[in-house]
C-alpha cells in the first residue's frame, strides 16, 4: 500500500508534465452487472487513486455516488475519474449498463478514444452489450475486451469468444487464456509474453509469473500459433520470422497488436475476474500498450459555420481551442458545471470562449479534474484531456466551444426519442413553479429526458427511455429536489403515420377591414420507406416542392414546409407525433398584398390535417428487444406468458443450466412483467429490455387505444 501511495503522489506531481502521447481517454463498457463499475474500483485501487476498494453491492462504489446508484446497486449516470499507470495518464468514463441510460454512453462515446468492453463469462455476449458495441462501432472507437466472471460456475470463455464473433461481427485477438474456471481460477496465461500470471493474493497486488511450457500446454500453444498466424498478415517484420521459424520478441508482438487495434478493427481480448481481483494488472498495462493516444485518433472535423467549408483540428496545444460539451450536471454546491473534451489547443480560467452554434460568448470560470462527485481545480486545461468547466450559461449537451476567431461546428451526439411518459402534478402553485425549474435543469442534464404540456388537460407530461429511467427520475424530484407532486401511471409514447398516398387542400383567408391573411396550398403526402427505428439513420419526414411556373412565390415555401412540421407535432388520430411522411407542395395560390410566411404556414397545416385523414392513418407502437434469463424448468411458462403479450420469439438458448429467450415484444404488453417474472420462476429469472423499433399496432388493439 505504501510503495502504492508514492507511485501516485510521484505521478500526480508529474501530471501537467505528461505528454500527449502518453494520454489515454477510455471507457468502461458493458451490460448491467457484467463488471464496469467493480472493474473501474479495482482500477482505482491498483493505480492508488483510492486506497480502499469500495464494492457495488454494498453501496460503496466510488463511481456510483448518486444516492440512486446506491440504493439500487446499478450505475445511473456516466462518472469520469483520472489516474496513472506507467507513467500514463488514464482517463476514465464508467457508464451505465442499463438500457434506459444509453444516451450515458452514446455522449461518452463521442469524446472517447478507446475503450474496454466487459462480458460476463456465464452470461456471454448480452443485449446491452452488443447495443454498446454497435454504438462504438459508429463512433470508430477502437477496443480491447475483458471476460470477466471467470470466478463464477459455468463460466465459458471459448463460447464468450464464439459470440462475440458470431453477434458483433468481432475479429478478436486472444491474448491470455484462463487458468482454471470456477472456484479453480487461480490465473491466467499471457500468450504475449509467454507467462503464467498465478495470484495467490486476496487483494490481487502480488501475483506469481512462471514461464510456460507449450509442449506441456498444447492449447496455449495453438492459440499463440494462430494470434501470430492473424498478426502476421498485417505487419512484415512478424511475417518474415514466422516463415523462417525464427523466435518472435515481446515488443515486436505489442507493436504489432497496437496496429491491429487501432487501425485494424481488432480486439485484444483478456480474462479475469474483478470481483475476485484477479488479472486486473494486466488489463491495465494493455491500455497503455494497445489503445491509442490522442495523437492517434483522426483530427476532429467540423464545419466552419462563417464559410460552411469542412475544417480539422490536430490534437495540439499550438492550435485553436476546440472542444465539445458532452455532459451537463447540476451540482448542489458550485451550480450548473459543464463536462467538455479539448480536442486541440487550451483553456484557462477567466478566458472567453464562443458557442459556436449558438453564436454567444462564454467565461470559464472555473476548471475540475473530475474524480465522479469529487473535484481537483484546474488553473488550466489542454487539448487531449476531459475535464469539466464552471461558469457557462447557454452551453448545452453537443454544443461545441472554440475561439471567436476561429469557429468551427462539431457533429453534434445523436439521442433516441423517449418511449414512455408519466403525469407529474404539483400540490400547489408554489411547488409547481419549483417543479418548474427542477424539469428544466433535468432536461439540460439528460437529453432523452423530455417535458411537455399536454394541450387539452394542461397538465405536466414527462417522457423517458423506459419506465426504470422515469422512476429514477421522479425519486430525483421528490427526494432529492424534495418538490411536492403526484406521479401518474407510466403510459405509452405511440407515434401516427400513413399507409397510402393522399392530397389534402389548405385555405386560410382574412379580412379585417385593412391589410387581410391569405395562404392557399395543395399537399401530397406519401408514405417513406421506414426501418422503423427512430435513431436518426432514417428520415422521418421530407418536404419537396413541385410548384412552378409562379403559382406561389419561393420566399413563401419555406413557411409551407414549417407549417407541415408544426402539423405533424399532433396527429389526427390521438394527437401522437407523426412519422414517415414524404410531403410535396404541388398547387395553391397567392395574393399580392394580403400573403404572409403566417398565411402560408396555417394554410400547410390545415392541408396536411386534410391529407393526412385520407392516407388511412395508423398508431404506431414502441417494440422492445427483450431478454429473458431463467433456470430451465421455467421455460414453458415463461414463453405461455410472453405469447399472451404479443411477443415475437427470436431465440431460445441453452447456457450453463440457464434459458436466454429472446424477443420482440410491444412496450404496452409490458407492464409489471418483473413481478410476473419472479412469481413464474420463483425469483430465480431476470430481463432486460430495450427499444428496437416502432411497429403497427393490430388494428383491433388500435380501437381499443382509440376508444
Amino acid at each position: 500500500m505504501v510503495r502504492l501511495l508514492e507511485r501516485r503522489i510521484k505521478v500526480e506531481e508529474m501530471n501537467r508534465e505528461i505528454p500527449l502521447e502518453r494520454v489515454r481517454n477510455i471507457g468502461i463498457l458493458a451490460h448491467i452487472d457484467a463488471g464496469k463499475t467493480t472493474l473501474t474500483e479495482r482500477i482505482l485501487y491498483y493505480t492508488g487513486k483510492i486506497h480502499r476498494m469500495g464494492e457495488v453491492h454494498e453501496g460503496t462504489a466510488t463511481m456510483d455516488w448518486m444516492e440512486q446508484e446506491k440504493r439500487r446497486g446499478v450505475t445511473i449516470t456516466s462518472a469520469a475519474t483520472t489516474c496513472f499507470w506507467d507513467e500514463h495518464r488514464i482517463n476514465i468514463i464508467d457508464t451505465p449498463g442499463h438500457v434506459d441510460f444509453t444516451a450515458e454512453v452514446e455522449r461518452s462515446l463521442r469524446v472517447l478514444d478507446g475503450a474496454i468492453a466487459i462480458f460476463s463469462g456465464v452470461e456471454g455476449v448480452e443485449p446491452q452489450s452488443e447495443t454498446v458495441w454497435y454504438q462504438a462501432n459508429r463512433y470508430k472507437v477502437p477496443r480491447i475486451a475483458f471476460i470477466n466472471k471467470m470466478d463464477r460456475e459455468g463460466a465459458d470463455f471459448d463460447a464468450t469468444i464464439e459470440e462475440m464473433e458470431k453477434k458483433l461481427k468481432a475479429r478478436p485477438l486472444i491474448l491470455q487464456l484462463p487458468i482454471g474456471v470456477g472456484e479453480n481460477f487461480t490465473g491466467v496465461i499471457d500468450l504475449v509474453g509467454s507467462r503464467e500470471l498465478l495470484y495467490d493474493n486476496e487483494l490481487g497486488i502480488t501475483y506469481k509469473r512462471r514461464e510456460i511450457s507449450y509442449e506441456d500446454n498444447k492449447k496455449a500453444f495453438k492459440h499463440r500459433e494462430l494470434l501470430i498466424e492473424k498478426l502476421a498478415e498485417i505487419n512484415d517484420g512478424i511475417l518474415e520470422r514466422f516463415i523462417h521459424g525464427e523466435t518472435i520478441d515481446e515488443k515486436l508482438l505489442q507493436k504489432a497488436i497496437r496496429e491491429a487495434t487501432i487501425s485494424k478493427g481488432m480486439v485484444p481480448v483478456f480474462c479475469g475476474s474483478a470481483l475476485r481481483n484477479k488479472a486486473v494488472q494486466p488489463l491495465l498495462a494493455a491500455v497503455v500498450h494497445y489503445l491509442p493516444s490522442p495523437f492517434e485518433v483522426p483530427p476532429v472535423r467540423g464545419k466552419n459555420p462563417l464559410s460552411g467549408k469542412e475544417e480539422e483540428r490536430k490534437p495540439s496545444a499550438s492550435s485553436p481551442f476546440t472542444a465539445l460539451a458532452f455532459k451537463i450536471v447540476t451540482d448542489p454546491f458550485i451550480g450548473r458545471i459543464t463536462y467538455i473534451r479539448i480536442y486541440s489547443g487550451k483553456v484557462k480560467v477567466g478566458q472567453r470562449v464562443h458557442n459556436a452554434g449558438k453564436g454567444k460568448v462564454e467565461k470559464v470560470q472555473r476548471i475540475f479534474l473530475m474524480h465522479a462527485n469529487k473535484r481537483e481545480e484546474r488553473r488550466e486545461a489542454l487539448a487531449g484531456e476531459i475535464v469539466a468547466v464552471g461558469g457557462l450559461q447557454f452551453t448545452v449537451t453537443g454544443d461545441t466551444l472554440c475561439e471567436e476567431k476561429h469557429p468551427i461546428l462539431l457533429e453534434r451526439v445523436r439521442f433516441p426519442e423517449p418511449v414512455i411518459s408519466v403525469r407529474i402534478e404539483p400540490q400547489n402553485k408554489q411547488e409547481g413553479e419549483k417543479l418548474q425549474e427542477v424539469l428544466r435543469k433535468l432536461e439540460e442534464e439528460d437529453p432523452t429526458f423530455k417535458v411537455h404540456q399536454d394541450e387539452e388537460t394542461a397538465q405536466t407530461i414527462i417522457s423517458g427511455m423506459g419506465e426504470f429511467h422515469l422512476l429514477v427520475i421522479t425519486h430525483r424530484i421528490l427526494e432529492e429536489f424534495k418538490v411536492r407532486a403526484h406521479i401518474g401511471k407510466p403510459q405509452v409514447t405511440y407515434r401516427e403515420t400513413i399507409t397510402c398516398k393522399a392530397d389534402g387542400e389548405g385555405k386560410f383567408i382574412r379580412q379585417s377591414g385593412g391589410r387581410g391573411q391569405y395562404g392557399h396550398v395543395i399537399v401530397r403526402l406519401k408514405p417513406l420507406p421506414f426501418s422503423g427505428k427512430m435513431n436518426g439513420s432514417k428520415k422521418t419526414f421530407e418536404f419537396t416542392n413541385e410548384v412552378k411556373g409562379g403559382e406561389i412565390p419561393a420566399n413563401f415555401i419555406p413557411a409551407v414546409g414549417s407549417g407541415i412540421k408544426e402539423a405533424m407535432e399532433n396527429g389526427v388520430l390521438a394527437g401522437y407525433p407523426v412519422v414517415n411522411v414524404k410531403a410535396t407542395l404541388v398547387g395553391g395560390s397567392y395574393h399580392e398584398v394580403d400573403s404572409s410566411d403566417i398565411a402560408f404556414r396555417v394554410a400547410a397545416s390545415v392541408a396536411f390535417k386534410e391529407a393526412m385523414k385520407k392516407a388511412h392513418p395508423r398508431l404506431l407502437e414502441p417494440v422492445m428487444r427483450a431478454e429473458v434469463v431463467s433456470p430451465q424448468e421455467y421455460l414453458g411458462e415463461i414463453l405461455a406468458d410472453l405469447n399472451g403479450r404479443r411477443a415475437e420469439i427470436n431465440e431460445v438458448k441453452h447456457r450453463g443450466g440457464l434459458v436466454i429467450i429472446t424477443t420482440m415484444v410491444p412496450l404496452s404488453e409490458m407492464s409489471g412483467y418483473a413481478t410476473t417474472l419472479r412469481s413464474l420462476t420463483r425469483g430465480r429469472g431476470s430481463y432486460v429490455m430495450e427499444f428496437f423499433k416502432y411497429g403497427e399496432v393490430p388494428e383491433k388493439k388500435e380501437r381499443e387505444i382509440l376508444t
